[in-house]
């Protein structure tokens, strides 16, 4: 079955459903920092941290309040590494060839030298030299879920995904990407996290 992408109900920027479905999210504008290699490093970590206290360092009008705490991830491979799809996103490649960037949502105004004050007052002295940066997702059709649990276990969220839209007639076109809503450090229970498995289509 073939989706008319113009029928597709748009959805909030943190919000989805526990069944895939086809929506168009909105534009978003993210405070980001870069990274590569396998997730959950003291590395990826260090980032996830960074990026939440340069956004605590903005001023609150620029903070988006119902995304406080909230990690977001967007996930690649290099031009050169094997095709992937929805449901064999984390399965085919090396882990470690992953590219990504660690997101925390803010206002669309928010401005470069904004940015850069909330840096350099940020209670993270090594937040300069990672290369935070503003990075806005653009308003895009997109197939999504809500996976509980941990992280572990998408691979069967992701394979019901996938399935999903290949039934729409749809398949990922960008970059894998997953709304963390509930905080979390490399030592806290996974079972009770709630995380939106996101992937644009086209």
């Amino acid at each position: 079955m073939t989706t008319d992408p113009s029928a597709a109900a748009p959805t909030a920027h943190l919000s989805a459903a526990d069944h895939p479905e086809l929506v168009r999210a909105p534009r978003t504008t993210f405070v980001s920092i870069r990274g590569s290699g396998r997730p959950g490093t003291a590395e990826f970590y260090r980032k996830k941290e960074l990026v939440g206290a340069v956004v605590r360092a903005l001023p609150a009008a620029r903070q988006v309040r119902a995304a406080a705490g909230v990690v977001e991830i967007v996930y690649w491979y290099p031009d050169a590494a094997a095709p992937v799809d929805i449901a064999d996103f984390y399965w085919v490649n090396p882990i470690d060839d992953l590219e990504y960037r660690v997101l925390a949502q803010v206002d669309d105004g928010t401005t470069g030298q904004e940015l850069v004050s909330a840096v350099g007052a940020a209670d993270a002295t090594d937040a300069t030299d990672v290369g935070a940066e503003l990075f806005t997702l653009p308003e895009r059709l997109v197939v999504q879920v809500m996976h509980h649990g941990p992280f572990a276990e998408e691979r069967e969220t992701l394979a019901g995904l996938g399935a999903f839209a290949a039934s729409r007639g749809v398949r990922r076109v960008g970059a894998h990407h997953e709304i963390h809503l509930d905080p979390f450090t490399a030592r806290t229970p996974q079972d009770e996290l709630r995380t939106i498995l996101r992937d644009p289509v086209g």
